[in-house]
């Protein structure tokens, strides 16, 4: 592991990390943000996963998030959003696969699943290099994300119920299986047989994994993605269905952009230490 640059920020630092993948078989990057509580003691850890195009700079320059993990005594930590430079064909082709629209899934079809493997990244890869260099209270993580990575978070919580004591999203895509963008990375990455695509969709999970914690989602009522890839509805009505405890906050005037993020970030991860720190 690589320490590629660092930076004082609220009391503690923001550093920018890289390192040799084992899962995704190429070089990925991810940010980190120690909070000053955590030079004198481990701290509970709260992973942020991002949306399409993103990498792991977005969140971290533009949420105005380190303020309030500050605050509240949490690690932040940002991955990439997929493997880069594979030299898999038309990797960079498209916004919304490929490059930087990994979908937190492990892929089973070739060519895809050598390297995006981000379901594997995320939920014990990653960990376990948090877990050998940094100050983590390993027994208390929390997850939460936007868009794509609202669903990333959404699905590893589910999928992991012991492992995250928190979960919460930012618009996040619900019901992949049902929306444009999510048809179209799961029927490259996992197949064509849409039967193996409930694993990764919060709306199928839910109904059969419930969590101990409430769900936290915020969705502004302005996002010009919000009915056609979005249809947060669906999950709510899952959860009702499954009386899995969900909070969604549907934010009048608000779009799908960081502005909108920033503004709410507070909430999250208030959200978030209230469960991990108990």
């Amino acid at each position: 592991m690589e320490l590629v640059s660092q930076y004082r920020c609220f009391g503690g630092t923001v550093g920018f990390y890289q390192h040799t993948s084992a899962v995704c078989n190429s070089e990925m990057k991810f940010a980190v943000y120690l909070p000053p509580q955590a030079d004198s003691e481990p701290v509970p850890v709260l992973y942020y996963l991002s949306g399409l195009t993103c990498t792991e700079e977005n969140f971290t320059t533009k949420a105005g998030a380190q303020q309030f993990a500050a605050k509240y005594g949490l690690i932040l930590v940002v991955p990439d959003t997929s493997p880069r430079n594979t030299g898999i064909a038309g990797e960079n082709d498209d916004w919304d696969l490929g490059s930087g629209a990994g979908f937190y899934v492990d892929a089973t079809e070739a060519p895809w699943s050598r390297y995006y493997n981000m379901y594997s990244y995320v939920t014990q890869e990653l960990p376990a290099l948090m877990a050998a260099h940094f100050p983590i209270q390993a027994e208390r993580q929390g997850i939460f994300g936007h868009s794509m990575g609202g669903h990333g978070a959404l699905i590893c919580a589910l999928k992991n119920p012991q492992q995250y004591g928190s979960v919460s999203a930012f618009a996040p895509i619900v019901a992949p299986m049902r929306c444009p963008w999510g048809q179209k990375a799961f029927s490259v990455y996992l197949g064509s047989d849409s039967s193996t695509w409930k694993a990764y969709d919060a709306s199928e999970l839910v109904l059969s994994t419930q969590l101990e914690h409430p769900i936290l989602i915020d969705q502004g009522t302005a996002d010009s993605f919000l009915e056609k890839q979005l249809m947060p509805e669906r999950f709510e009505q899952s959860c009702r269905q499954a009386g899995q405890a969900l909070t969604l906050r549907m934010q009048s005037g608000y779009d799908h952009s960081y502005y909108f993020i920033a503004t709410f970030i507070e909430d999250h991860i208030r959200h978030h230490a209230e469960q991990l720190w108990g």
